[in-house]
């Protein structure tokens, strides 16, 4: 990159090198419109993390760069390291943060690869680490993302692009049966083989192009919304997303690498937003190791959900990693 404040990007620099210098300024003028979204609980999240003057931290999901910019905003002498798979992402983080790009490293990677991204920046442990694990505004409203049902796009799904399997493709090669697990597993939908049925018989007819078409399919097998209620394609996308995504291994993978990512007394913040990641979140927590910063996850204030609502949903856990001598 070749802007008058360059952030430091791997791979991107003349030599490769990764050099700190503290920036006191900060100026939120630089919003990127193309890749806006509103941050769920930003003043919980700084709150359990804390940031100290000289202290590193991870923004694990960085997308529009909400928690980012807070934390740097709570600590001028923070820096972090700032990981998405999303190449849309990093690019419009990378604009929006150039005034205060000397506190920031940004890489393009899955969050279970952050053990492997720190040694390759040279980084043992940190001080903190934030996770939000919501799929953003950006990535919803994008058509061609193929990731709401209230948008005409492919059904594609993918976070990352360059992703091996689209979510149409899956459909393709899965059974009836192997499909309306996937629906069951990570959606909790308790028709699942009704819709795997009904999704895989569209596809046969040739009727199975875009997310509309498998909306439809799947309406077809339970009947429309009711008034009020959730449309009855939500748990059957969600399902298909998680999959696609490899979700639920993703984050299997960063919280069992937490422990040796976070110095003693660093904390973890992790914001989840539906069952099957709040239980590996809390049980990853409850282990020898961890001290928990509440009993009970914190959730959206009324003023929050009446502002976003996509916030209703979402739980905040922090915990401490406890001193090495108190877990011998």
């Amino acid at each position: 990159m070749t802007t008058s404040a360059q952030l430091a990007l791997p791979g991107l620099l003349a030599d490769g090198s990764v050099e700190w210098v503290w920036s006191d300024d900060f100026d939120e003028g630089s919003e990127v419109k193309r890749f806006e979204h509103t941050t769920v609980m930003k003043a919980e999240v700084v709150r359990a993390i804390a940031p100290k003057a000289g202290g590193l931290y991870v923004d694990a999901t960085l997308g529009a760069g909400g928690h980012t910019v807070a934390l740097l905003e709570a600590e001028p002498k923070a820096r972090i390291v700032a990981l998405d798979r999303d190449p849309a992402a990093v690019a419009a983080a990378a604009e929006r943060l150039v005034p205060v790009a000397d506190r920031v490293v940004l890489v393009r990677s899955v969050f279970s690869r952050l053990r492997e991204q720190l040694d390759e920046l040279g980084i043992g442990q940190v001080d903190g680490v934030v996770a939000d694990l919501g799929v953003s505004s950006p990535q919803l409203e994008d058509a061609e993302r193929g990731m709401s049902f209230r948008r005409e796009g492919p059904i594609d799904m993918r976070m990352d692009p360059d992703g091996e399997q689209t979510a149409f493709e899956m459909i393709r090669t899965l059974s009836d049966d192997e499909l309306a697990n996937v629906i069951f597993e990570y959606g909790d939908e308790r028709r699942s083989r009704r819709i795997a049925r009904s999704i895989k018989k569209a596809l046969g007819a040739g009727e199975l192009r875009t997310t509309l078409d498998l909306r439809r399919a799947i309406v077809r097998a339970v009947g429309p919304a009711r008034v009020g209620g959730v449309d009855p394609a939500t748990r059957t996308f969600q399902a298909l997303r998680i999959a696609v995504n490899q979700e639920l291994e993703e984050l299997a993978h960063f919280l069992a690498e937490l422990p040796g990512v976070l110095a003693p007394g660093g904390v973890a913040a992790v914001v989840s937003f539906h069952s099957l990641e709040d239980r590996l979140v809390k049980r990853a927590f409850l282990t020898p190791g961890w001290t928990l910063m509440a009993k009970k996850p914190l959730c959206p204030t009324d003023e929050e959900y009446a502002q976003n609502p996509r916030a209703r949903s979402a739980k905040l856990r922090a915990a401490r990693r406890t001193e090495v001598e108190e877990t011998a």
